[in-house]
């Protein structure tokens, strides 16, 4: 199936110079003078690379199909994270570069979704809230919550979030994966 440059979207997998490519971000542009072209970001699916590229308006190119599949987060051995479907028990290792980012919020047993575009892995999706104890923060001190300030805080799977300064360390806190900002104590 091919897709016109007004089709694209963020997410969407196609077929940029012989390469299977999802786009990241795009934006059309319609400059004063000349013809209208599309800026997109691209990543290479295969070496994960993240290109900037132009497009003129209205090329096309061929899209590739995706697929999510939901599988629960096993356990990490070092070197390969182990993801379980939950239909028919099989288990698959990915490395830790096709994990990425999201090996931060991943806590076993949590169920993710894995993105297939065509047969080639795209990427990892952690839930979108995870419920994860704080392992070390500064201790807050008396006063310190008038202003609404903040302090980091290193959570169990090793990801750092501003959180408020009354949060101790044990609490346990529901964290939005997307964009690694604190919700409330659990």
């Amino acid at each position: 199936m091919t897709i016109s440059t007004a089709d694209f979207r963020n997410g969407m997998a196609l077929i940029i110079k012989d390469k299977p490519s999802v786009i990241i971000e795009f934006q059309h542009v319609k400059p004063g003078k000349g013809g209208a072209f599309v800026r997109t970001k691209i990543r290479d699916i295969r070496t994960g690379r993240v290109n900037d590229l132009t497009f003129r308006s209205g090329e096309k190119f061929e899209e590739i199909r995706m697929e999510s599949k939901e599988m629960q987060y096993l356990y990490t051995d070092g070197e390969d994270y182990h993801f379980m479907d939950n239909g028919d028990y099989s288990q698959i290792a990915l490395p830790a570069d096709a994990v990425g980012e999201a090996a931060k919020w991943l806590k076993e047993n949590d169920a993710v979704t894995l993105q297939y575009a065509g047969e080639e892995l795209v990427g990892v999706e952690p839930p979108m809230f995870v419920e994860l104890e704080v392992t070390e923060t500064e201790p807050g001190f008396k006063g310190d919550t008038v202003q609404g300030g903040t302090k980091a805080a290193t959570m169990e799977t090793g990801a750092v979030v501003q959180v408020p300064m009354f949060v101790n360390n044990g609490d346990v806190l529901k964290i939005d994966t997307r964009d690694a900002r604190y919700i409330t104590r659990v």
